[in-house]
């Protein structure tokens, strides 16, 4: 079972020191601090973070309660960093070991995300000798493809 966009808002409004046990947030509250985090996926998803969050296509088709799916390694990244993004909203200011365990987590999860772009034949380079023809009877190497990103992970296959 995995965490809940609640659960990790929760998470967050308790880094700043707004912990839900002894205030109570509003569904406004809560409404505001889950499009800030959707926004701030959005934000990582773009960068090429893709840890399996679900996105919606508009604010308010995200649903407090609906399951993230992401891996174990990111939600101290995303936790502190939504911690780092709602605190200035409620007047309050974040710990330093906040800021540097932020810091420190969205940098694994960038460096993890790190990989070179694919490199790809031109359309006019010659097959040469090695390609048989019941391979294909084109005599050049098939174009560049551009990747559709879809999904957490990568390019959408043909």
């Amino acid at each position: 079972m995995s965490y809940t966009k609640r659960q990790l808002i929760e998470a967050a409004f308790e880094e700043v020191g707004l912990a839900a046990y002894t205030f109570d947030l509003t569904p406004a509250q809560m409404q505001s601090a889950l499009r800030r985090m959707d926004s701030m996926l959005a934000t990582w998803n773009s960068k090429g973070i893709r840890i399996a969050y679900p996105l919606p296509r508009n604010p308010d088709d995200s649903g407090l309660d609906e399951e993230t799916s992401i891996p174990d390694r990111a939600v101290e990244a995303i936790v502190s960093n939504l911690a780092l993004r709602l605190a200035p909203s409620y007047g309050k200011a974040v710990a330093v070991e906040v800021k540097t365990s932020a810091r420190q987590a969205y940098e694994a999860l960038l460096a993890r995300a790190a990989m070179p772009s694919e490199m790809q034949f031109p359309k006019t380079l010659p097959a040469g000798s090695g390609n048989r023809p019941w391979v294909s009877d084109n005599p050049f190497m098939p174009g560049p493809v551009d990747p559709v990103l879809v999904g957490p992970d990568g390019p959408l296959e043909p």
